[in-house]
Protein backbone atom coordinates (compact mmCIF):
# COMPACT_ATOMS: atom_id res chain seq x y z
CA UNK A 1 0.00 0.00 0.00
CA UNK A 2 2.93 2.35 -0.88
CA UNK A 3 1.86 5.41 -2.09
CA UNK A 4 4.45 7.75 -3.98
CA UNK A 5 4.62 11.11 -2.52
CA UNK A 6 4.65 14.23 -5.12
CA UNK A 7 6.04 17.24 -3.39
CA UNK A 8 2.91 19.91 -3.53
CA UNK A 9 2.67 23.59 -3.31
CA UNK A 10 1.71 25.27 0.09
CA UNK A 11 -1.62 24.02 1.02
CA UNK A 12 -3.87 27.31 2.59
CA UNK A 13 -4.12 29.46 -0.91
CA UNK A 14 -7.45 31.15 1.05
CA UNK A 15 -5.64 32.77 4.07
CA UNK A 16 -3.18 30.35 5.19
CA UNK A 17 -1.99 32.33 8.31
CA UNK A 18 -5.48 31.38 9.56
CA UNK A 19 -6.67 27.96 11.29
CA UNK A 20 -9.41 26.49 8.91
CA UNK A 21 -11.59 26.07 12.39
CA UNK A 22 -11.53 30.05 12.86
CA UNK A 23 -12.86 30.62 8.98
CA UNK A 24 -16.64 31.34 8.40
CA UNK A 25 -18.91 28.69 9.46
CA UNK A 26 -20.83 28.92 6.33
CA UNK A 27 -17.89 28.53 4.19
CA UNK A 28 -16.29 25.41 6.30
CA UNK A 29 -19.80 23.52 5.72
CA UNK A 30 -19.94 24.18 2.33
CA UNK A 31 -15.94 22.84 2.30
CA UNK A 32 -17.00 19.73 4.53
CA UNK A 33 -19.88 19.24 1.85
CA UNK A 34 -17.10 19.50 -1.20
CA UNK A 35 -14.98 16.88 0.83
CA UNK A 36 -18.08 14.12 -0.02
CA UNK A 37 -17.81 15.02 -4.06
CA UNK A 38 -22.03 15.78 -4.36
CA UNK A 39 -21.83 15.62 -8.70
CA UNK A 40 -20.14 12.60 -8.14
CA UNK A 41 -22.82 11.10 -5.59
CA UNK A 42 -25.55 12.06 -7.83
CA UNK A 43 -24.90 9.30 -10.84
CA UNK A 44 -24.50 6.65 -8.14
CA UNK A 45 -27.64 7.56 -6.90
CA UNK A 46 -29.04 7.23 -10.38
CA UNK A 47 -27.81 3.95 -10.41
CA UNK A 48 -29.06 2.78 -7.20
CA UNK A 49 -32.56 4.04 -7.19
CA UNK A 50 -34.32 2.65 -10.67
CA UNK A 51 -32.30 -0.76 -9.55
CA UNK A 52 -34.85 -0.90 -6.80
CA UNK A 53 -38.12 -0.14 -8.92
CA UNK A 54 -36.49 -3.20 -11.48
CA UNK A 55 -35.91 -5.31 -7.97
CA UNK A 56 -39.82 -4.54 -6.54
CA UNK A 57 -41.43 -4.70 -10.39
CA UNK A 58 -43.19 -1.18 -9.18
CA UNK A 59 -42.54 1.19 -6.66
CA UNK A 60 -40.25 0.23 -3.59
CA UNK A 61 -40.88 1.42 -0.24
CA UNK A 62 -40.28 5.30 -0.64
CA UNK A 63 -38.55 5.18 3.27
CA UNK A 64 -36.40 2.18 1.86
CA UNK A 65 -35.58 4.42 -0.75
CA UNK A 66 -34.46 6.69 1.13
CA UNK A 67 -32.24 5.30 3.67
CA UNK A 68 -30.96 3.91 1.19
CA UNK A 69 -30.04 6.92 -0.71
CA UNK A 70 -28.88 8.83 2.57
CA UNK A 71 -26.55 5.17 3.45
CA UNK A 72 -25.26 5.32 -0.01
CA UNK A 73 -24.21 9.08 0.02
CA UNK A 74 -23.01 9.08 3.69
CA UNK A 75 -21.03 5.90 2.49
CA UNK A 76 -20.16 7.34 -0.71
CA UNK A 77 -19.16 10.67 0.64
CA UNK A 78 -16.74 8.89 3.27
CA UNK A 79 -15.18 7.54 0.50
CA UNK A 80 -14.35 10.36 -1.38
CA UNK A 81 -13.37 12.41 2.04
CA UNK A 82 -10.67 9.53 2.38
CA UNK A 83 -9.47 9.92 -1.29
CA UNK A 84 -9.12 13.47 -0.67
CA UNK A 85 -6.98 12.80 2.41
CA UNK A 86 -4.77 10.26 0.41
CA UNK A 87 -4.42 12.32 -2.44
CA UNK A 88 -3.99 15.99 -0.96
CA UNK A 89 -0.27 16.04 -1.87
CA UNK A 90 -1.11 15.81 -5.89
CA UNK A 91 -4.17 17.35 -5.96
CA UNK A 92 -2.68 20.29 -5.05
CA UNK A 93 -0.77 20.22 -8.08
CA UNK A 94 -3.56 19.37 -10.63
CA UNK A 95 -5.61 22.77 -12.19
CA UNK A 96 -8.66 20.67 -11.68
CA UNK A 97 -8.21 19.68 -8.14
CA UNK A 98 -6.64 23.32 -7.12
CA UNK A 99 -9.47 24.29 -5.84
CA UNK A 100 -10.44 21.54 -2.88
CA UNK A 101 -10.69 21.94 0.34
CA UNK A 102 -7.94 20.72 1.64
CA UNK A 103 -5.56 21.99 -1.02
CA UNK A 104 -7.12 25.94 -0.22
CA UNK A 105 -6.52 24.90 3.78
CA UNK A 106 -10.42 25.15 4.11
CA UNK A 107 -10.24 21.72 5.82
CA UNK A 108 -7.39 20.28 7.74
CA UNK A 109 -5.82 16.89 7.02
CA UNK A 110 -6.85 15.92 10.36
CA UNK A 111 -10.44 17.04 9.97
CA UNK A 112 -10.80 15.52 6.91
CA UNK A 113 -9.53 11.98 7.73
CA UNK A 114 -11.85 11.78 11.06
CA UNK A 115 -14.76 13.16 9.05
CA UNK A 116 -14.32 10.65 6.13
CA UNK A 117 -14.10 7.46 8.72
CA UNK A 118 -16.98 8.96 10.77
CA UNK A 119 -19.26 8.88 7.21
CA UNK A 120 -17.58 5.00 7.17
CA UNK A 121 -18.96 4.18 10.32
CA UNK A 122 -22.08 6.03 10.60
CA UNK A 123 -23.09 4.75 6.79
CA UNK A 124 -22.37 1.16 7.84
CA UNK A 125 -24.54 1.34 10.98
CA UNK A 126 -27.52 3.20 9.40
CA UNK A 127 -27.39 0.73 6.37
CA UNK A 128 -27.66 -2.27 8.67
CA UNK A 129 -29.87 -1.29 11.34
CA UNK A 130 -32.20 0.21 9.06
CA UNK A 131 -32.22 -1.35 5.56
CA UNK A 132 -30.26 -4.62 6.22
CA UNK A 133 -26.78 -5.98 6.58
CA UNK A 134 -26.08 -7.36 2.92
CA UNK A 135 -26.44 -3.47 1.83
CA UNK A 136 -24.29 -2.55 5.05
CA UNK A 137 -21.41 -4.79 3.86
CA UNK A 138 -21.95 -4.30 0.00
CA UNK A 139 -21.46 -0.90 1.12
CA UNK A 140 -18.26 -0.73 3.21
CA UNK A 141 -16.89 -3.11 0.74
CA UNK A 142 -17.39 -0.18 -2.06
CA UNK A 143 -15.63 2.33 -0.01
CA UNK A 144 -12.72 0.20 0.87
CA UNK A 145 -12.38 -1.12 -2.45
CA UNK A 146 -12.45 2.70 -3.81
CA UNK A 147 -10.07 4.17 -1.05
CA UNK A 148 -7.71 1.08 -0.24
CA UNK A 149 -7.43 -1.21 -3.95
CA UNK A 150 -8.06 2.32 -6.24
CA UNK A 151 -6.38 5.01 -4.15
CA UNK A 152 -3.60 3.66 -2.68
CA UNK A 153 -2.57 0.93 -4.66
CA UNK A 154 -3.81 1.17 -8.60
CA UNK A 155 -4.00 5.00 -9.23
CA UNK A 156 -0.39 5.51 -8.91
CA UNK A 157 1.09 2.41 -10.14
CA UNK A 158 -1.21 1.24 -13.44
CA UNK A 159 -3.04 2.71 -16.43
CA UNK A 160 -5.37 0.15 -15.73
CA UNK A 161 -6.32 1.53 -12.02
CA UNK A 162 -9.63 3.16 -13.40
CA UNK A 163 -10.86 -0.45 -15.01
CA UNK A 164 -10.08 -2.11 -12.05
CA UNK A 165 -10.60 0.68 -9.46
CA UNK A 166 -13.95 1.45 -10.94
CA UNK A 167 -15.49 -1.82 -9.63
CA UNK A 168 -16.26 0.41 -6.70
CA UNK A 169 -18.57 2.11 -8.90
CA UNK A 170 -20.34 -0.34 -9.66
CA UNK A 171 -21.69 -1.24 -6.23
CA UNK A 172 -24.39 0.92 -6.10
CA UNK A 173 -26.49 -1.47 -8.40
CA UNK A 174 -26.01 -4.53 -6.30
CA UNK A 175 -26.40 -2.70 -3.15
CA UNK A 176 -30.27 -1.38 -4.58
CA UNK A 177 -31.21 -4.48 -5.30
CA UNK A 178 -29.90 -5.97 -2.25
CA UNK A 179 -32.23 -3.04 -0.22
CA UNK A 180 -35.47 -4.79 -1.41
CA UNK A 181 -34.55 -8.30 -2.01
CA UNK A 182 -32.10 -8.99 0.82
CA UNK A 183 -30.73 -11.21 -1.60
CA UNK A 184 -28.82 -11.11 -5.02
CA UNK A 185 -29.82 -12.00 -8.69
CA UNK A 186 -28.60 -11.97 -12.16
CA UNK A 187 -30.27 -8.62 -12.90
CA UNK A 188 -27.74 -6.63 -10.26
CA UNK A 189 -25.10 -8.41 -11.64
CA UNK A 190 -25.88 -7.63 -15.28
CA UNK A 191 -25.78 -4.00 -14.14
CA UNK A 192 -22.95 -4.25 -12.84
CA UNK A 193 -21.05 -5.31 -15.28
CA UNK A 194 -22.48 -2.75 -17.58
CA UNK A 195 -21.21 0.23 -15.58
CA UNK A 196 -17.86 -1.95 -14.87
CA UNK A 197 -17.73 -1.58 -18.84
CA UNK A 198 -19.00 2.36 -18.84
CA UNK A 199 -16.35 3.37 -16.63
CA UNK A 200 -13.24 3.30 -19.01
CA UNK A 201 -14.70 4.53 -22.00
CA UNK A 202 -16.60 7.18 -19.73
CA UNK A 203 -13.50 8.68 -17.54
CA UNK A 204 -10.31 7.69 -20.64
CA UNK A 205 -12.42 11.37 -22.31
CA UNK A 206 -11.63 12.96 -19.71
CA UNK A 207 -8.24 12.01 -18.50
CA UNK A 208 -7.25 12.88 -22.74
CA UNK A 209 -8.36 16.24 -21.59
CA UNK A 210 -6.47 16.72 -18.46
CA UNK A 211 -3.34 14.69 -19.89
CA UNK A 212 -1.08 17.23 -18.42
CA UNK A 213 -2.47 17.49 -15.00
CA UNK A 214 -1.65 13.54 -14.88
CA UNK A 215 1.51 13.63 -16.13
CA UNK A 216 2.67 16.53 -14.15
CA UNK A 217 1.85 14.28 -10.74
CA UNK A 218 3.10 10.93 -12.18
CA UNK A 219 -0.67 8.83 -12.26
CA UNK A 220 -0.39 6.96 -14.89
CA UNK A 221 -4.03 7.14 -16.63
CA UNK A 222 -3.74 5.26 -19.92
CA UNK A 223 -4.10 8.51 -21.84
CA UNK A 224 -0.70 9.90 -20.39
CA UNK A 225 1.49 6.27 -21.05
CA UNK A 226 -0.57 5.42 -24.69
CA UNK A 227 -1.42 7.73 -27.93
CA UNK A 228 -4.76 8.74 -28.37
CA UNK A 229 -5.21 6.48 -31.25
CA UNK A 230 -4.55 3.77 -28.53
CA UNK A 231 -6.37 4.78 -25.97
CA UNK A 232 -9.60 5.76 -28.76
CA UNK A 233 -9.30 1.88 -29.75
CA UNK A 234 -9.89 0.39 -26.26
CA UNK A 235 -12.99 3.02 -25.84
CA UNK A 236 -14.40 1.56 -28.27
CA UNK A 237 -13.55 -2.20 -27.29
CA UNK A 238 -15.35 -0.93 -23.80
CA UNK A 239 -18.02 0.52 -25.48
CA UNK A 240 -18.91 -2.61 -27.61
CA UNK A 241 -18.61 -4.90 -25.26
CA UNK A 242 -20.96 -2.76 -22.64
CA UNK A 243 -24.05 -2.08 -24.74
CA UNK A 244 -23.63 -6.02 -25.75
CA UNK A 245 -24.20 -6.61 -21.95
CA UNK A 246 -26.85 -4.03 -21.85
CA UNK A 247 -29.27 -6.00 -23.71
CA UNK A 248 -28.47 -9.07 -22.07
CA UNK A 249 -31.41 -7.74 -19.45
CA UNK A 250 -34.35 -8.96 -21.72
CA UNK A 251 -33.85 -12.42 -22.94
CA UNK A 252 -33.22 -13.08 -18.92
CA UNK A 253 -36.73 -12.32 -18.52
CA UNK A 254 -36.05 -8.87 -16.40
CA UNK A 255 -37.20 -6.55 -18.98
CA UNK A 256 -39.35 -5.70 -21.53
CA UNK A 257 -39.35 -3.66 -24.81
CA UNK A 258 -39.03 -0.38 -23.27
CA UNK A 259 -35.77 -0.83 -21.51
CA UNK A 260 -34.60 -2.58 -25.26
CA UNK A 261 -35.90 0.03 -27.18
CA UNK A 262 -33.83 2.68 -24.85
CA UNK A 263 -30.71 0.48 -24.29
CA UNK A 264 -30.36 -0.27 -28.24
CA UNK A 265 -31.14 3.33 -29.31
CA UNK A 266 -28.54 4.74 -26.69
CA UNK A 267 -26.04 2.28 -27.19
CA UNK A 268 -26.15 2.54 -30.75
CA UNK A 269 -25.73 6.68 -30.20
CA UNK A 270 -22.74 6.08 -27.63
CA UNK A 271 -21.30 3.42 -30.23
CA UNK A 272 -21.52 5.88 -32.83
CA UNK A 273 -19.72 8.94 -30.59
CA UNK A 274 -16.81 6.29 -29.65
CA UNK A 275 -16.15 5.58 -33.50
CA UNK A 276 -16.70 9.41 -34.20
CA UNK A 277 -13.59 9.92 -31.55
CA UNK A 278 -11.64 6.90 -32.52
CA UNK A 279 -11.83 8.64 -36.22
CA UNK A 280 -10.60 11.65 -34.93
CA UNK A 281 -7.82 10.26 -33.28
CA UNK A 282 -6.70 8.36 -36.08
CA UNK A 283 -6.38 11.83 -38.00
CA UNK A 284 -4.25 12.62 -35.14
CA UNK A 285 -6.49 15.66 -34.19
CA UNK A 286 -5.51 17.65 -31.42
CA UNK A 287 -6.88 19.72 -28.85
CA UNK A 288 -10.05 21.39 -29.26
CA UNK A 289 -10.33 19.18 -33.02
CA UNK A 290 -10.36 15.67 -30.61
CA UNK A 291 -13.76 16.75 -29.12
CA UNK A 292 -13.31 14.10 -26.53
CA UNK A 293 -15.23 15.20 -24.26
CA UNK A 294 -18.48 15.21 -26.26
CA UNK A 295 -18.30 11.40 -25.98
CA UNK A 296 -17.74 11.96 -21.51
CA UNK A 297 -20.43 14.56 -21.49
CA UNK A 298 -22.82 11.88 -23.43
CA UNK A 299 -21.38 8.90 -21.41
CA UNK A 300 -23.36 10.54 -18.56
CA UNK A 301 -26.67 11.56 -20.37
CA UNK A 302 -26.34 7.35 -21.67
CA UNK A 303 -25.94 6.18 -18.05
CA UNK A 304 -29.11 8.10 -16.98
CA UNK A 305 -31.32 7.28 -19.90
CA UNK A 306 -30.50 3.36 -19.64
CA UNK A 307 -31.48 3.41 -15.57
CA UNK A 308 -34.70 6.20 -16.34
CA UNK A 309 -35.33 2.81 -18.60
CA UNK A 310 -34.80 0.21 -15.77
CA UNK A 311 -36.99 2.08 -13.33
CA UNK A 312 -39.65 2.39 -15.76
CA UNK A 313 -39.79 -1.15 -17.99
CA UNK A 314 -41.55 -2.69 -14.67
CA UNK A 315 -44.82 -0.46 -15.32
CA UNK A 316 -45.27 -0.94 -19.32
CA UNK A 317 -44.49 -4.97 -18.61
Amino acid sequence: MCVTAVESRPAGIVGASQSPSRRPVGARVKAFVALTKPRIIELLLITTVPVMFLAQQGVPDLGLVVLTCLGGYLSAGGANALNMYIDRDIDALMDRTSQRPLVTGMVSPRECLAFGITLAVVSTLLFGLTVNWLSAWLALGALLFYVVVYTMILKRRTSQNIVWGGIAGCMPVLIGWSAVTDSMSWAPVVLFLVMFFWTPPHYWPLSMKVRDDYARVGVPMLPVVASNKTVARQIVLYSWVMVAVSLLLTPLGYTGWFYTSVALVAGGWWLWEAHALQNRARAEATGGKLKEMRLFHWSITYVSLLFVAVAVDPFLR
